[in-house]
């Protein structure tokens, strides 16, 4: 659709009907939530539509995290945004020993080889999706607002709205967006097909947090990181905040194991490889990424084919530079990372700027 047609269409509806934008960006996780921020401030018009009743997607948890939780040295992209949200970012706890939990028993590693220097995020990563939202102007973002249809003209369908814009932005990871999206017939099959088969990062992952009163293993000199062939968690990290508070434990499990008594079974294997005298967490936090229905679509667990990501295909925007991909899975750096979001959002804004220049 050219400009002239799109002014047309705008101009002759009830815009309470047909909502009409510059920019529609589906999926408020942190990734979308950026391309709006920085295409607002560049004086576009956009529309944030979300299926959930919150942001930050795969960002989740205040202040532990059930989702993202680190960034790394290097991750210039995430460093910036704390600074310029004025977010406070601290160290990971990596002080003392490690654990190795296998059928020979518990063995203690001095000098923790299994954490590496890496940053977290004072309130949780979540912190930076709420600071995002928050400089959005009114009316931007759009809640419980999944999309079903974007058509040829970038026309955009919800169950109780629609919106007309000049670039559409699919923020999600995108075999969730092919599985839940009817797309316009114009893509190239060879780009659905990718995009069918690229793993969603974390969509395989169960993520266990453990909260306690204190941070009781720095008393005992251990760093809280752990490996265990038994599970049911497979690993282990310290979660807590800034002086260890809040005190938390986080690990990983494999979405296959899980059960009706799986909570009773992290408790056991805490006692096991921390000893009988660790106390019973506050609570235990259970977060299936593979059951979320707005992460993950049916019948993708298991999709092994990571080299899908960042795949070229979704470098170039579609349908004359207007239909945009843009979520960790596509970035060729650091994808999976909050800084490959980022990285995604980045090129993203960087095209749809360029093509507004070139059209007017």
């Amino acid at each position: 659709m050219n400009e002239s047609q799109y002014d047309s269409i705008c101009g002759a509806v009830n815009t309470k009907e047909l909502r009409c934008v510059d920019v529609a960006v589906i999926g408020a996780g942190i990734s979308g939530l950026a391309v709006a921020d920085q295409l607002i401030r560049a004086g576009l018009s956009v529309s944030v539509l979300e299926a959930r009743a919150r942001v930050g997607g795969r960002l989740l948890g205040s202040p532990l995290d059930l989702g993202a939780s680190w960034f790394w040295p290097g991750e210039h992209r995430v460093m910036a945004l704390t600074q310029r949200l004025a977010i406070e970012t601290f160290e990971q706890y990596r002080t003392g020993d490690a654990l190795i939990d296998d059928i020979a028993g518990l063995q203690r590693y001095p000098g923790n080889p299994i954490d590496v220097p890496s940053y977290r995020i004072a309130g949780g990563t979540s912190a930076l999706a709420a600071a995002l939202t928050a400089e959005l102007p009114p009316g931007t973002l759009h809640l419980q607002q999944p999309v079903h249809e974007i058509t040829s003209d970038l026309h955009v369908a919800t169950r109780e709205h629609r919106w007309q814009a000049h670039h559409v932005v699919i923020a999600l990871p995108p075999a969730l967006a092919v599985h839940s999206i009817t797309l316009p017939p114009e893509l190239p099959t060879d780009l659905i097909d990718v995009a069918a088969r690229t793993p969603v990062w974390m969509g395989d992952s169960v993520k266990v947090v453990a909260h306690f009163k204190e941070p009781f293993w720095r008393r005992d000199g251990l760093a809280g990181a752990a490996m265990s062939r038994r599970g049911p968690l497979t690993e282990l990290h310290d979660m807590s905040g800034p002086a260890g508070e809040p005190a938390a434990l986080f690990g990983f499990a494999r979405a296959a194991s899980m059960h009706a008594d799986i909570e009773r079974d992290i408790r056991d294997q805490l006692i096991r490889m921390f000893g009988k005298q660790a106390p019973e967490p506050i609570e235990v936090l259970i977060q299936d990424w593979s059951r979320e229905q707005w992460t993950v679509p049916p019948d993708t667990y298991g999709l092994p084919d990571y080299a899908k990501f960042g795949h070229p295909m979704y470098q170039q925007p579609a349908l004359a530079g207007r239909l945009h991909w843009s979520s960790t899975e596509t970035a060729p750096s650091y994808a999976g990372h909050i800084e490959g979001a980022l990285a995604a959002a980045e090129r993203t804004v960087t095209s749809i700027l360029g093509n507004c220049a070139a059209t007017t």
